[in-house]
């Protein structure tokens, strides 16, 4: 079997309703925009897809694949797919990819290789478990009344565990951290994510807040350049620290964060940050050598399958934006997550891409 044709489609990426925010200074929902669908195809009518869901995606994937990956690409076994991650490493070196599109191509091949076989990706991928609960992932809301609603919402709709995006004030954080706890009680897992707001000084007494209310991890700090600045906060806190999630260098990177003794909870994995679904599982395995957790970053389907397959992780991230909770599709009124049993990742296969889509989509 060998690699006839490699193409792109644009999607409508389409902006969040209601919008919504994330800490200060990184502003809000993106608006609408173009995406784009990488299709890979066969001589032997094997086909696979990936989705680049981001505003003005498009663009960069139609350049990569007319200068670059359709040359790479043509005349390959689809099935060789540790050769064609090597390759888009190798490729990166020149190019500096879009940290997005490092595993478009692996995360296609996987969906190829899956439909192939009439499997889901997650079985091919060995297979752990076949549901996992999930956490409500905040966006940030007003006030701490609005974050408190919210909050008994989600346990209301049976999400099982918190985590929180706040304003990125170390002081104020520390507060509403303080009023959470208070207001669920102790036997909630609760969970919180810095969004890279704050400076070594500031994620340290932050940290000390969450240690001193029991809170599970605590999620990117700080810009993840610096791994001296993570392994002084590891050896100033108590609690947890789960790292590497925007890092460049997949399973490279996150050793590094390792071996210095900065993840002290586990490190983040996902298709679209970590090279795909072959840097997602080197990254897993690694962390689990350690007896360390890999947590999947991200709602959207390729990592759902990551769920499954990985197992070393404890949750799957539901994004909660609006101060009207709902659950998301894939969880349900016991706060569970079930393994898709269709073949591949499940994106369609259409031509067109049209609204079925939409339902893939998850908007960031």
């Amino acid at each position: 079997m060998k690699i006839t044709h490699v193409e792109t489609h644009r999607v409508t990426v389409p902006a969040a309703n209601p919008p919504f925010k994330w800490r200060n200074g990184l502003g809000g929902s993106a608006p609408a925009g173009d995406g784009a669908v990488l299709r890979i195809g066969t001589d032997e009518g094997a086909e696979g897809v990936a989705l680049f869901a981001r505003p003005g995606a498009a663009v960069i994937l139609e350049d990569l694949v007319d200068r670059v990956f359709r040359d790479e690409l043509i005349g390959q076994d689809p099935f060789q797919r540790e050769w064609l991650w090597h390759r888009v490493w190798e490729l990166d070196r020149i190019q500096e990819l879009p940290l997005p599109a490092l595993g478009l191509i692996d995360t296609a091949l996987w969906d190829l290789a899956a439909r192939a076989s009439d499997r889901p990706v997650w079985q091919l991928l060995g297979g752990f478990r076949t549901e996992i609960p999930a956490y409500a992932s905040t966006s940030t809301f007003a006030t701490t009344e609005e974050f408190l609603d919210v909050a008994d919402q989600c346990l209301e709709l049976g999400y099982s565990a918190i985590k929180l995006h706040a304003w990125g004030d170390a002081r104020r954080d520390a507060e509403l951290c303080r009023a959470l706890r208070a207001h669920v009680g102790d036997s909630i897992p609760l969970m919180y994510d810095g969004s890279a707001g704050f400076d070594l000084p500031d994620a340290i007494y932050l940290g000390r807040a969450l240690s001193d209310e029991g809170y599970l991890w605590y999620e990117e700090p700080m810009r993840e350049f610096s791994i001296t600045a993570y392994a002084h906060l590891a050896r100033a806190v108590d609690i947890p620290l789960l790292v590497a999630e925007t890092s460049d260098g997949a399973h490279m990177n996150s050793a590094d964060f390792i071996a210095a003794g900065a993840a002290t909870f586990g490190v983040r994995a996902s298709t679209n940050l970590r090279g795909g679904i072959t840097g997602a599982m080197r990254t897993a395995h690694l962390a689990d050598a350690y007896r360390l957790r890999t947590e999947v970053h991200g709602s959207d389907i390729p990592n759902h399958h990551l769920c499954m397959a990985i197992s070393n992780t404890t949750y799957y991230e539901s994004l909660i934006t609006s101060s009207t909770v709902t659950r998301e599709r894939y969880v349900d009124a016991a706060g569970l997550v079930h393994a898709p049993r269709g073949p591949g990742i499940g994106l369609p296969m259409t031509l067109e891409y049209g609204p079925e889509l939409q339902a893939f989509i998850e908007v960031p």
